[in-house]
């Protein structure tokens, strides 16, 4: 059968979809890419916020008209699947089986009975098909999250923290060197707490230090470092290690105590504070990324003029923010939406504004750094090679380095780069002697 998967959202999404993947190619499952061509269509959805299940949606919608056409299954999984299982089933007829999370462990016998053709029941437990670049992969640490912020509808979707043994990461890490990856990203709702489900104690740092042993790794880095959970022990080891990249990707969400507290944050203001200034004394070219919210529940103005202050004095290297929405089933779908979305609106825009100086100014003191680089590819156009430091995160969420040379580099090769301007949000440079 041809199949095709789609897969929408965060990377750890990404994960559970080259584990399908993975599962329907030991099956002798036949996987197109084109939806024009396929007997059967899987979506792997995302439902955590409005505009990720809008998404979801007019995808699953546009797939549905195929039906009319050629296409005999549609089958929709994850987590919009999970948090709107019986919604899905009954608006949308059109699709043949809607697979909820905490049925993976029988995904195989569930396509199966779907599709008609035999799919092993082995979820997880085989090599999954990497679908991005082969010199780089995301791996999954832990799944679900313990910390309940009041906004977040991610533990009502993947559960309460749930790590995955170390030997089982370290032997999937193995596996993928083993197949050419160089570059390892960790990912998780909350890296920083692995393992607190194992004993009540952090496992993270002794994660890095034996992730760090394995031989062909060149890069290492983490996505998602809740900033109440960075302890000194884990700066230590990060300092201690060759290949753990110092890209920290913390989530702050408000300048402001006041909505930090309406959060349910852990963290303060202070806090966030402190830990970014002792990351940058210990890391001189760390880069710090955050998430923000604008317009939650009781927000004011000053507390809006507060995180615009956070923003400044910490001069975040990259930075994201969403306006407010309220999911359903969290503790912030009882309060009072009482920012105007306008407003909500004008708010993350002055955010952004300030962030674009910000980062303007963070790239203008790189250039004269040589660094190195890995190569991804080269554009046809300009002929220049394009890529990434250590310091950009891998698809494209942070821009690229870019540089002209005679010499031809295979992409997934790394090459010393002495950079010499900006543009936009990448960097130029030249192949340094």
């Amino acid at each position: 059968m041809k199949i095709g998967v789609i897969s929408l959202g965060c990377a750890k999404n990404l994960v559970d979809t080259e584990n399908l993947l993975g599962m329907l190619k030991f099956s002798h499952q036949e996987i197109t890419t084109s939806y024009e061509e396929a007997d059967a269509i899987i979506i792997n959805t995302c439902g955590f916020i409005e505009s990720a299940k809008t998404e979801a949606i007019d995808t699953i919608l546009e797939m549905a008209d195929l039906k009319q056409r050629h296409l005999q299954k549609l089958i929709v999984m994850g987590c919009l699947a999970k948090r709107y299982k019986l919604q899905l089933e009954k608006e949308l007829p059109e699709v043949d089986r809607v697979i909820s999370i905490d049925e993976y462990p029988s995904l195989g016998a569930i396509l199966t009975k779907t599709l008609g053709v035999p799919i092993a029941n082995n979820y997880g437990l085989v090599p999954r098909v990497l679908s991005g670049k082969p010199w780089m992969a995301y791996l999954q640490i832990a799944d679900g999250c313990d910390n309940q912020c009041a906004f977040c509808a991610i533990p009502g979707i993947r559960g309460r923290l749930h790590s995955r043994p170390m030997e089982d990461i370290l032997k999937e890490a193995k596996d993928l060197v083993s197949r050419g990856v160089k570059e390892i990203t960790l990912v998780a709702q909350d890296c920083s707490r692995y393992g607190y489900d194992f004993d009540h104690q952090l496992h993270l740092p002794e994660l890095l230090q034996q992730l760090d042993a394995i031989e062909g790794i060149h890069w290492i880095r983490m996505l998602y470092l809740y900033p109440d959970e960075i302890p000194d022990h884990l700066i230590d080891v990060m300092r201690s290690c060759h290949h753990i990249v110092p890209y920290f990707d913390i989530p702050s969400q408000s300048g402001s105590d006041h909505v930090l507290h309406a959060m349910r944050r852990k963290t303060s203001r202070q806090k966030i504070l402190s830990l970014t200034h002792d990351l940058r004394e210990a890391f001189p070219h760390a880069i710090l990324r955050t998430t923000l919210i604008s317009g939650f529940p009781g927000e004011t103005e000053q507390d809006h003029q507060e995180t615009l202050d956070m923003i400044r004095q910490v001069r975040f290297d990259r930075l994201g923010v969403f306006t407010f929405s309220q999911e359903e089933n969290t503790p912030a779908a009882l309060m009072v939406d009482d920012v105007p979305q306008d407003e909500k609106i004008r708010r993350r825009q002055e955010i952004l504004d300030v962030q674009e100086e910000i980062g303007r100014a963070l790239l203008a003191e790189r250039i004269g750094r040589t660094v190195e680089v890995l190569v991804e590819g080269r554009d046809p156009l300009t002929g220049m090679y394009f890529g990434r430091s250590e310091e950009f995160a891998p698809d494209n969420v942070d821009g690229t380095i870019r540089f002209r040379s005679e010499k031809e580099y295979v992409p997934g090769s790394f090459v010393m780069v002495k950079l010499t301007r900006v543009s936009g949000q990448n960097l130029i440079g030249e192949t340094a002697a």
